[in-house]
């Protein structure tokens, strides 16, 4: 399962994007100043967990994501759903459709996409 601090996937989400890196080089991408020290604990934190592989270049380390984007998204998504709408895919997307300032043709697609799954054959139906 994809759980991420929000230092991890603020880390992971730069790999995603920028590919293969250094610690140094993710220090670079960051928006907010953090310590080497810090980085590199994040980076074993990682791992650990199995989200990233290491290789040897010279004296470096460089550092690839394992886990994908998506796969992140799914398990976050789910986490948020069973947390604010009781596992209610259903009610989250009430929410968003009531909440946001969706145009007609907005609309119209996702109704387009509705008609296009009619037995509600995704993972989760509620």
């Amino acid at each position: 399962m994809a759980k991420f601090t929000a230092a991890e996937l603020e880390v992971i989400e730069i790999l995603w994007r920028e590919g293969e890196l250094s610690a140094t080089q993710i220090e670079e991408h960051l928006a907010r100043p953090i310590t080497n020290s810090s980085i590199r604990s994040i980076l074993t934190i990682l791992l650990d967990k199995g989200h990233l592989s290491r290789r040897k270049v010279g004296k470096a380390f460089l550092y690839k994501a394992k886990t994908r984007p998506e796969s992140a998204f799914t398990t976050a998504y789910r986490r948020l759903v069973d947390a604010f709408f009781r596992g209610s895919t259903e009610a989250f997307l009430a929410h968003l459709i009531e909440r946001e300032n969706l145009s007609e043709a907005e609309l119209l697609n996702l109704k387009r996409l509705g008609e296009r799954n009619p037995e509600g054959k995704g993972k989760n139906k509620s």
